[in-house]
Parts: C-alpha cells; sequence; structure tokens
C-alpha cells in the first residue's frame, strides 16, 4: 500500500470518527441511555482502532518518532490523548446534560486543533496558517 494511499485511509476514520462521535454525543448529552444501539457501541471503536493503526504505519513510514524528532506528531498525540478524555465525559462520564454538552463542544475543539497540527505539520495547529 502506498504512503498516499495509508494517508487518505487515516484521514477517512478520522473523518468518520468524528462524525460518529458528533452522533453519539448529539444522543448523549440529552440522555446517555439512547446509546443502546450495538452498533453505536461497537462501531466507534473499530473506527478509532483503524486510525490509530494507519496514523502509526504513517509515523513508521516517514520515521516520525512523537516525543522525539516531531514536535508535531507529539502535539497530536497529546491532543489525542486529552480528545479521548474529555470525550468520555460527553458520551457517558458527564453526570449532568451541561457537563455532557460542554464535553462534547470542548472534543470538537480538540479535535479541529488535532486536524490543524495535521494539516500545518506544527503545534500551534490554525495560528500558523
Amino acid at each position: 500500500m502506498s504512503y498516499m494511499a495509508i494517508k487518505h485511509a487515516h484521514m477517512m476514520f478520522a473523518l468518520l470518527s468524528i462524525i460518529l462521535f458528533m452522533l453519539r454525543a448529539w444522543l448523549a448529552v440529552p440522555s446517555p441511555a439512547r446509546l443502546n444501539n450495538k452498533l453505536l457501541k461497537i462501531l466507534p471503536h473499530i473506527i478509532d482502532t483503524l486510525l490509530l493503526a494507519f496514523g502509526i504505519w504513517l509515523a513508521v513510514l516517514s520515521q516520525q518518532i512523537p516525543f522525539g524528532n516531531s514536535p508535531w506528531l507529539t502535539a497530536k498525540v497529546i491532543g489525542l490523548v486529552l480528545y479521548i478524555i474529555v470525550g468520555t465525559i460527553a458520551i457517558k462520564r458527564g453526570k449532568t446534560r451541561g457537563q455532557r454538552l460542554i464535553a462534547a463542544l470542548a472534543s470538537i475543539v480538540i479535535f479541529a486543533y488535532i486536524y490543524g497540527v495535521a494539516i500545518s505539520k506544527s503545534p500551534l495547529s490554525w495560528l500558523v496558517l
């Protein structure tokens, strides 16, 4: 598989990931119990696993090492960890509707930051474009 094919697959999984997150957040903010659909419980994990696998594949092919020679990739990894933590608050751990809503919006902002880092290849994300 070529570098460009892997990159485009990674980008496709990123788009599917945020679309599914927004759907799940839209359902969970009013009531997390609305997420009892088996497909909505399993599919995001499959897509996010593929997203991460293709991201690691890209890093290996391009010899980019987070926390090493690639500050922008380090920023993406840190952003990803924050996105996961805040996303779990939005989807299931938030105790009130307000907490889930704020966490959902924050998750989307974090995702936008990660996307900006990917495009700009800079930890400053959208500030350098």
